[in-house]
């Protein structure tokens, strides 16, 4: 089937496309964070054991994480749009299934199904943006706004969860997306142009099952990481066999007629460097709001609800910097504001590692606008870096490659936060220092984005 004709300019100008498509990616990440205060009464509820709990937490992000590059290939290869479609539906039908879940074993295979949906809308996301905004600067200003999503959704799910657990009970975490779902789908049928199709392209499966198990493998080692140690026999067999997988995937790229991923884009500048910054600022950000939500909750007692209150501040800013970088990019290119927004965040983090063993709540107020507003602002070159420097054939890959990145950024800072927090003399120290290693990511990321981001000339 051919690919159809281009939208006419008018089309593409309308907020329609980037509704559609943020809607999908704002549920996606909710459903990362809103379960954490659910389940404790899921699993009184359901009967679940230590282990059905975890799974039902972390069996949606292993498989998310393990299958976006899956995911990308198969939206260049089919078209995003029908692949960002399918995604949708799957979410939405298994959320569903969730919700009536009469059992724990069922919520797992359910949240397991979620997981593979949510790796189908991801890559697709950035995909479409790009396809539907061709300008630079109504590009610019919708990758910043699918960048604040992240952040508004992670640091809203604890609120929206505990909101929703204390009035109309924990399947309504689920039930919500149901009208976010079909919504999405409607908008994304009716607005947005279908993509092309790159049939030609293998989908290169012993590639694709490389990085699935290198990806699970590795976010798994993470998760673990937190509670059991880094220096645990499971998790170093958990990042041994991770590395074994990738050195595996590499091999079989070079040899591949038709790569998943060609190593040619992953050596540019551009696309490496970008990729390492995404998971870079997402090590800092998660691992902030990691720490942050167990410091409000078990040292301060505040409640699930309290604690999504107390971390608006860092939300509030995500949504102002992601619009403001938009309308900034189209004068000052990228690299200016990936540094700034870099530094910023790590002044942010600093800040609160040297604010003292127990500082006033209005102290920590700064900096986490500091920390919310620097990310947020510097997500959008990010975004747009690794993007430009994708062919097109390879959209729905970049953004696969974007993303899988940014996953294990944020399971990495927040296993690194667990650990330090558990093994540390008090838990101020571990939280201060959690902070301070945050700020050093951050400003590790500022340097990378000065040797590889492109300046504004290099994009003309």
């Amino acid at each position: 089937m051919p690919p159809s004709e281009p939208a006419p300019e008018s089309e593409r100008q309308t907020w329609a496309p980037l509704l559609a498509v943020c809607a999908g990616y704002f549920m996606v990440i909710l459903d990362v964070t809103v379960i954490n205060v659910a389940v404790p009464v899921i699993g009184q509820e359901l009967s679940a054991s230590l282990t059905g709990i975890q799974w039902i937490t972390d069996g949606y992000t292993l498989v998310f994480a393990g299958f976006l590059l899956t995911g990308g290939a198969l939206g260049d290869r089919l078209g995003n749009r029908q692949v960002f479609c399918s995604g949708v539906a799957v979410f939405t039908v298994s959320s569903a299934a969730c919700a009536l879940a009469p059992s724990a074993p069922f919520l797992v295979a359910a949240r397991l199904v979620e997981g593979l949906g949510a790796a189908l809308i991801v890559p697709g996301s950035l995909a479409l943006l790009q396809q539907a905004y061709p300008a630079q600067a109504a590009r610019s200003r919708a990758f910043g706004l699918w960048g604040s999503m992240a952040g508004i959704a992670a640091s809203a799910g604890p609120l929206l969860g505990g909101l929703l657990v204390s009035t109309v009970g924990w399947r309504w975490v689920f039930l919500i997306n149901l009208p976010v779902g079909v919504v999405c789908l409607m908008l994304t049928l009716r607005h947005v142009a279908r993509s092309p199709r790159h049939t030609a392209r293998a989908l290169d499966w012993p590639a694709q099952c490389a990085v699935v198990a290198a990806v699970a493998l590795l976010t798994a080692a993470l998760n673990e990481a937190g509670r059991r140690g880094w220096s645990d026999p499971a998790v170093l067999a958990g990042v041994g066999l991770a590395v074994v997988a990738a050195a595996a995937f590499a091999v079989r790229e070079r040899l591949a007629r038709s790569p998943a991923l060609p190593l040619s884009l992953l050596r540019s500048r551009a696309m490496g460097g970008g990729a390492v910054i995404g998971l870079l600022f997402n090590f800092g950000f998660y691992g902030m709001l990691f720490t942050a939500s167990l410091e409000f909750q078990h040292e301060r007692g505040l409640s699930a609800l309290g604690t999504g209150l107390a971390l608006f501040p860092a939300v509030a800013m995500t949504m102002f910097a992601s619009v403001l970088s938009g309308r900034l990019a189209r004068r000052t290119g990228d690299r200016p504001l990936v540094i700034s927004g870099m530094l910023l965040a790590a002044l942010g983090l600093a800040g609160w590692a040297a604010a003292g063993a127990d500082p006033a709540y209005p102290l920590l107020v700064a900096p986490m606008m500091a920390a919310g507003f620097g990310t947020s602002f510097a997500l959008t070159g990010g975004a747009a870096t690794v993007m430009g420097a994708a062919p097109p054939a390879y959209a729905g890959a970049a953004s696969a490659l974007f993303n899988t990145t940014r996953q294990i950024g944020s399971a990495t800072g927040v296993a690194l936060g667990g650990s330090l927090l558990a093994t540390a003399t008090d838990y101020s120290t571990g939280l201060r220092t959690s902070m301070a290693i945050g700020a050093l990511a951050y400003l590790t990321a500022a340097g990378i984005a000065w040797l590889c981001v492109p300046a504004k000339s290099e994009r003309t």
